[in-house]
């Protein structure tokens, strides 16, 4: 059986992925003693924050089907559904080298390259009827966080 998912889920995972960031960001801000590398990872937790702002009030723009349930869900198991398929796609809990900003960039690069890609194969899971084309307006915020990810790699010393 298929399951079709909804732009409102795709958001929801979203949500949940920046929650994930927040949480990344704010452990490597830890793991650093230099002042100057400890704020720029708690600013890169804020961005986070911000863009689960940015997703909600995108999300709220949510119209008719695209917020429907695809499935019957008495006991919302759907949610904690989403929540675990989030939780484990980006920002997992993986080892990650907390050594040197350097390779804290790095690894967040890696995890918003790969919400790219997880938001594209969930985009082909969302039917044109049920939000397809709001998951576009997700890639670009992560495209965003890339390039911004990027300047800062190159900064580093």
């Amino acid at each position: 059986m298929a399951y079709d998912f909804t732009a409102k889920e795709i958001f929801e995972m979203a949500k949940q992925i920046e929650r994930n960031g927040v949480a990344f960001y704010q452990k490597a801000a830890k793991s650093v003693s230099d002042a100057s590398e400890k704020d720029m990872l708690l600013e890169l937790a804020k961005m986070e924050e911000d863009h689960e702002a940015t997703f909600i009030k995108m999300e709220a723009q949510l119209k008719g089907q695209e917020t429907a349930p695809t499935v019957f869900d008495p006991e919302d198991e759907s949610v904690q559904y989403l929540k675990s398929l989030a939780d484990t796609r980006v920002f997992f809990e993986k080892e990650i080298d907390l050594s040197s900003m350097k390779s804290i960039l790095k690894a967040a690069i890696t995890a918003e390259k790969d919400s790219i890609v997880f938001y594209l194969g969930m985009k082909e899971l969302v039917p044109e009827t049920l939000g397809k084309d709001r998951i576009d307006g997700i890639i670009k915020e992560e495209m965003s966080h890339i390039r911004l990810l990027g300047k800062k790699l190159v900064t580093v010393r």
